[in-house]
């Protein structure tokens, strides 16, 4: 068989959007070639085992979570004290813009929880993502290094948890929490 990208996007797009709607437990081959509209066995071809059906959907949540480079250098122009409040909120808007993006995101990461399996697929390639946004930050003039860059992401995952499942504020807008947050962080 000839690989197909165009098709590969497609079944990556599918399992994200089977992981968002039925959780892992949900995401099967036939249940993502299915939702594609091709043939059985189609995924399996692509995605030979589970865990690279879990990598190829991690894989593509990342790739469409990318900052637009445009909005990054209108982050970067204000060069004011709030940047990293700025980024960060927009970090958060990306995600929650993007609801099935962020709850394949979050069923992964449960999954990976439960089983040893999906966490060794898994785990190198979030700890990947954590050691890039280091250097973005870096290489961007943010704040902080390593540690804080890690609380960073516990704020975003903890407001995109709450705001995607049962808000503790649902009239507060997560961004304007984000700020406060940052905004202390940056005073300690």
């Amino acid at each position: 068989m000839v690989a197909n990208p165009a098709r590969r996007v497609a079944l990556a797009d599918a399992a994200i959007t089977v992981l968002g709607e039925q959780g892992a437990r949900g995401l099967t081959h036939r249940a993502v070639d299915v939702l594609a509209g091709l043939p059985k066995g189609t995924a399996s071809n692509y995605f030979p085992s589970r865990a690279a059906l879990l990598l190829g959907a991690a894989e593509r949540i990342f790739v469409r979570l990318t900052p637009e480079d445009s909005r990054v250098g209108e982050i970067e122009a204000s060069a004011g004290d709030d940047t990293l409040v700025d980024y960060v909120q927009y970090v958060l808007e990306r995600l929650l813009a993007a609801p099935q993006l962020a709850l394949a995101l979050i069923e992964l990461r449960l999954a990976a929880a439960r089983s040893a399996d999906v966490a060794e697929v898994i785990a190198p390639f979030l700890r990947a993502g954590l050691a890039a946004d280091v250097e973005f930050h870096r290489t961007h003039g943010l704040s902080g290094g390593t540690d804080r860059v890690v609380l960073l992401h516990h704020l975003v995952d903890g407001l995109v948890l709450d705001r995607l499942t049962v808000p503790l504020q649902p009239d507060r807008d997560p961004a304007d929490v984000a700020a406060e947050f940052v905004r202390a962080l940056r005073s300690r």
